[in-house]
């Protein structure tokens, strides 16, 4: 079945572009892009020269091309040269089915807050998203705020009206808290409020992260794309090879097997859902790919809501992948902590 909400996100914002809709290779693209590793850039210049506009370099570097260029054709028709268009990661706009049955945050009575606890060798999680509020359930924690400011953003486009996904940061950070209050959480705003990303911004990330100088255990990637080509976008798996950290990705709403990136890569554990009778969620990304599930339907965790004068802090009730993917890397985090304590 066609996604009809990512043909919505590609004619709500001018930028994006999808490609070959409804088709084998349908992907959401950043228009008029091609990516290339900074240490290709010099041969990837001299060969497409005539179509690039601009270049910046920060993390992989992006080339802008002339409003004429095809940025899909022009890589299809240099196969042997190392540039990929740049493909765009959502979050929570998968398959139909999924809408209707929780695909908006529900507010909820606020639960007691998960236990206060320091794990005597920190185990480190990043969690890469929208960023994180400070919600009554994280400001007392030692981890909250010790990598400078990373708030969440809720109405990027300011019609005074929160974004879809505001929130989603904190409801994500709420999940891994509860199942690992002892872990030492740090996070990268990689997403929009819209629940928007891109390769580039990805890879820029890990690259942080692997330059950071601090010790990441485990990284939690809640968003995710397809690709032209059904393989891991070339910036993406670069940086996801070079490090040694356990990577836990969300396996997409999109009710497919198509491989949903970058939980498809084999360093990745890919988590799908499943819902109240323990079978896969009917909205769960599924197939070959995906390494184990963990419950994603009427998840219930910290939120935070926009009013005409304030942020309110509270609870609500959310579905999706998104959900599942930090319960997996709080067990994870938590099989590290209990092989460091019985060394």
């Amino acid at each position: 079945m066609s996604d009809v909400h990512i043909q919505e996100l590609a004619d709500r914002y001018p930028g994006l572009w999808l490609h070959d809709p409804d088709g084998p290779a349908e992907s959401l693209i950043r228009r008029g892009e091609l990516l290339a590793r900074r240490s290709d850039l010099a041969r990837v210049e001299s060969a497409l020269r005539r179509w690039i506009d601009r270049v910046e370099v920060r993390g992989p570097a992006v080339m802008s091309l002339r409003p004429d260029a095809d940025p899909v054709r022009i890589a299809s028709d240099h196969p042997g040269l190392p540039v990929s268009v740049n493909h765009v990661h959502t979050v929570m706009v998968g398959s139909p089915i999924l809408h209707g049955t929780g695909a908006t945050p529900v507010p909820v009575p606020l639960p007691p807050a998960p236990p206060v606890e320091v794990w005597d060798e920190p185990v480190t999680v990043l969690i890469l998203d929208t960023g994180v509020d400070p919600h009554p359930w994280f400001v007392d924690r030692h981890w909250f705020g010790e990598w400078g400011p990373r708030q969440e953003i809720l109405d990027l486009d300011g019609d005074g009206v929160a974004d879809q996904q505001a929130g989603h940061g904190t409801f994500v950070t709420g999940v891994l808290l509860q199942h690992a209050p002892g872990a030492t959480l740090r996070h990268h705003r990689v997403l929009t409020s819209h629940g928007l990303t891109d390769d580039r911004a990805v890879a820029a990330a890990l690259r942080r992260t692997r330059e950071h100088g601090e010790r990441i255990d485990v990284v939690v990637m809640t968003f995710g794309c397809h690709t032209l080509d059904d393989k891991c976008p070339p910036v993406l798996a670069d940086e996801l090879d070079r490090s040694d950290c356990v990577f836990v990705a969300a396996a997409g709403n999109t009710a497919t097997s198509r491989p949903f990136w970058p939980a498809a890569h084999p360093k990745v554990v890919a988590v799908g859902a499943t819902g109240p009778d323990g079978g896969p969620a009917p909205f769960s990304g599924r197939g070959a790919w995906v390494d184990t599930t963990a419950p994603g339907v009427d998840i219930v965790s910290a939120h935070v809501r926009l009013t005409p004068t304030s942020r309110e802090y509270g609870a609500a009730r959310w579905s999706g992948t998104s959900f599942a993917a930090p319960q997996v890397a709080a067990a994870l985090a938590t099989e590290i902590h209990r092989g460091r304590r019985s060394r």
